[in-house]
């Protein structure tokens, strides 16, 4: 397999296909793993459907399949099953996106750079700055 492109192995599809739709009407679909290995490959890269490489079939195919199944919510009842299946994560990761921080949290406001200390102040001297 060319590294490239994103496959699914096995092992994985063998999880993903008890929870594929099978109410299928009209003509048969074609090869889901090829499809879905398409669909996480531009949903991976963040590319447009149109720039998806043709090794995983007509683009048009993997953007209906996509938006279908995003319809009928068949994506979360995967996601979820899934993440059910391995129990309680053993660690949660918090990205930037999640934490907000006011404008001014990045440090001080400005100003002079050098502030006189207090003990420089308290033996008498004087508070201008050298």
């Amino acid at each position: 397999m060319n590294r490239e492109y994103f496959w699914l192995s096995d092992e994985q599809f063998g999880l993903l296909e008890p929870h594929l739709p099978t109410d299928t009407r009209g003509k048969p679909r074609v090869d889901d793993r090829r499809v879905i290995s398409g669909i996480i490959h531009v949903v991976k890269s963040g590319g447009r459907w149109v720039d998806a490489p043709s090794v995983y079939g007509p683009r048009k195919t993997l953007y209906n399949r996509f938006q279908r199944w995003s319809a009928k919510g068949v994506w979360s009842a995967i996601f979820h099953a899934l993440a059910n299946a391995g129990g309680p994560p053993a660690e949660l990761l918090i990205d930037s996106s999640a934490v907000r921080a006011h404008r001014c949290a990045a440090g001080g406001k400005g100003g002079r750079k050098i502030r006189p200390s207090v003990a420089r102040g308290a033996d008498g001297l004087p508070k201008s700055m050298p």
